[in-house]
């Protein structure tokens, strides 16, 4: 059977870093066109995959994928979802999976083949907590202190995630905030209720580079994710509290500085951290292939990439007014 050709739209950090890599090293799936207008870019991509057609548009890779990769930027998440349902190509979409909850539900709500990259479930550091809490060593988790802490004191004035405005989805709470709330949401459930503060802390910052989410969940845990750019004193990654136990850990996973470094799942040591199950981000490529080849459930069901975003709304509104936000569903 051949390899399922995957088109991947945008050639930045998601595209040249993730994404790529990761179809390219997984079986039956291949990396048959990379979408990108940067002369740079364009360079690099022939270089890593001269097998792959490199184009400036889209719209001249339909008639040579079966599933389109979004790792464009959040504002074109929506528009380019829907021109690849209607042509019955599959998508995996970068998360955020939209710039807002509106559009992630439109997304949805049009039927095609979703799902979307929440990697982080496949770090080794979530993947060694969700075992422990699975096999019941912490007791009843009473708290979850989750973080992604920089210190980046300047605005990177040629990053999109930083000049472009909440609208078009830019700031820390969708880029991060989508990673911790998804994570929470994994281990404990949809929130009931959501406290958040957002601030713009840098001279110059557009959109929030500093924020806080606080979730009580139905079992009663509750969930403190904490993301920044202005944190010059990391706290830890995680620090989770149980009755019979607790867990922690240190510094971000490994994966994403790995593969852009170029080792590659498989390669010795990738993954890999001390008293950690080794990361897989590659797990979620294998979760593609099942799905469209063997109609297995999509690896993240794109409604719980609406949920959070639900979540991360609810985030958006409880700062604005200063007050805790009641979530109904999920």
């Amino acid at each position: 059977m051949s390899a399922l050709r995957a088109g991947i739209a945008g050639y930045g950090l998601a595209g040249e870093v993730f994404h790529a890599p990761l179809v390219d090293v997984v079986d039956g799936i291949e990396v048959a066109a990379i979408v990108t207008g940067n002369p740079e870019r364009q360079e690099r991509a022939r270089a890593a995959y001269p097998e792959a057609d490199v184009v400036p548009s889209v719209d001249d890779v339909w008639d040579g994928i079966d599933v389109l990769v979004v790792a464009a930027p959040n504002r074109a998440h929506l528009p380019l979802a829907l021109s690849a349902f209607e042509r019955d190509v599959a998508v995996v979409m970068d998360k955020p999976m939209a710039s807002s909850l509106d559009d992630a539900q439109r997304m949805v709500d049009a039927g095609g083949r979703l799902t979307v990259f929440q990697n982080r479930r496949w770090d080794g550091d979530f993947l060694t907590l969700r075992s422990q809490i699975e096999r019941g060593e912490l007791g009843k988790v009473t708290r979850l202190e989750s973080r992604f802490e920089r210190f980046r004191p300047e605005v990177d004035a040629s990053g999109w995630r930083e000049l472009a405005d909440a609208a078009e989805g830019g700031g820390l709470l969708l880029d991060l905030g989508a990673h911790l709330v998804d994570q929470a949401r994994v281990l404990f459930g949809h929130p009931l209720r959501v406290y958040a503060e957002l601030d713009k802390r840098r001279p110059g910052a557009q959109v929030e580079d500093d924020a806080f989410v606080a979730l009580e969940h139905p079992g009663g845990e509750r969930s403190h994710l904490w993301m920044s750019a202005v944190a010059p004193l990391y706290g830890p990654r995680f620090r989770v509290s149980g009755l019979e136990g607790g867990f922690a850990s240190d510094g971000l996973d490994p994966q994403e500085p790995q593969l852009a470094e170029g080792m590659r799942p498989g390669d010795q040591g990738y993954g890999e951290a001390e008293g950690l199950e080794a990361g897989a981000y590659q797990r979620f490529y294998e979760g593609v292939v099942a799905w469209l080849r063997d109609d297995a459930p999509p690896p993240v069901d794109p409604r719980d990439s609406v949920a959070c975003m639900r979540v991360l709304d609810a985030a958006r509104r409880s700062a604005q007014t200063h007050s805790v936000i009641e979530l109904e569903g999920t």
